[in-house]
Parts: structure tokens; sequence; C-alpha cells
């Protein structure tokens, strides 16, 4: 069993709650995000590759994104993997750009899209739990093994008990934001 280290729980706690906020940034908002379109892979050249390795995606309109593919072959693919990735985009191919008209959301399409940020959200709690128990552990067996005293254990349990709920705080905090940007209020 590790020896407990402080430091290395809280960057396993904190990359948790920066994993929920590159899930986030991927959901749509009725507002052109470049990063909608990070979780989409292409097949391309036998193997799938990340859009971004393939193409340029900006905004150059608040309701709009522009895919400019590198390679002019490669348009049908990328068109074809951003049809299928449901995100409800139908690309407009006009040689070698897609432009992407970002559609008003739906009532039933937001609420989908929230009750989605409170699952990514729920994943955040769940691993920044399973984080402290690791910790709690690795003080157990360091109990055990008499490299710390009772006091300390519990002394370092209490920290890592304000350092978790500090962190399920701030994920819940992140994906509210999220929500209430979602449902437009």
């Amino acid at each position: 069993m590790a020896k407990y280290d402080k430091a290395d729980l809280e960057r396993r706690m904190r990359g948790a709650v920066e994993s929920l906020r590159g899930d986030l940034s991927g959901l749509r908002t009725g507002r052109a995000n470049t990063a909608l379109l990070d979780p989409i892979t292409v097949e391309v050249y036998g193997a799938r590759m990340p859009l971004n390795q393939l193409a340029t995606v900006s905004a150059p309109e608040p309701r709009l994104l522009s895919v400019q593919v590198w390679d002019r072959t490669n348009v049908g693919v990328v068109e074809k993997a951003i049809r299928s990735a449901g995100l409800g985009l139908n690309p407009i191919n006009d040689g070698n750009n897609l432009r992407l008209p970002i559609p008003d959301l739906t009532e039933e399409r937001r609420k989908e899209l929230a009750k989605l940020a409170s699952q990514y959200a729920e994943k955040a709690r769940i691993a920044i739990r399973n984080v402290r128990r690791d910790g709690m552990d690795a003080l157990k067996a360091d109990e055990n093994k008499k490299e710390i005293s009772e006091d300390d254990r519990k002394r370092s349990e209490t920290e890592l008990q304000k350092l978790t709920d500090e962190l399920i705080k701030a994920a819940d905090e992140v994906a509210t934001e999220k929500e209430k940007e979602i449902l437009g209020k």
C-alpha cells in the first residue's frame, strides 16, 4: 500500500474537477464554441484521429462554426463524422470548408443537456470520493505499520474530508453554472 501523500491526492481530486470542466465545455449552449467538436474522431489514413488534428475549427460568428480541413480529400469523411456525432449539427460543405450553423436549442434538448451536465458532475463527485477513499486507506495502512499515530491519522482524515468537501462543492458549482447557461437562466 502506498504511503499517504496529501499533495498527490489533492492533485488527483483537482484533476477530476478539471476533467469535469473539459466535459462540460463540449456541451452545447446555443452559442458557437470550438470545444463542441473536441470529442469528434474521424476515420482517416487507416486510423481514428481527433478532428483538431485534421482541420482548423473556428467560430467566425456567434451562431456558426467553421471547419477548414487541411487535406481536401478528407472533407467528406470529416463531414460524415460531424453528422454522425449526435450533436445535431448539419455541416454545409463548400469545397474545403465546412460551415456548421448552430441551431436554436429546443426546450427538450436544453433539459437533456442539463441532465447530461449533472451526470458529468456526478462522475466527478464519484472520482473525488474514490480518491478520498484511497487516502483514507493509505492513512490506516500507515497507522497499522506504526508510521503515524492515531491522532495524526485522525487529523489527516479531517483535512482530507475538508479537501473532499471543498472540491465536491467546486464540481457542483461548475455544473450548476453550466446548467444555468444551458437552460438560459
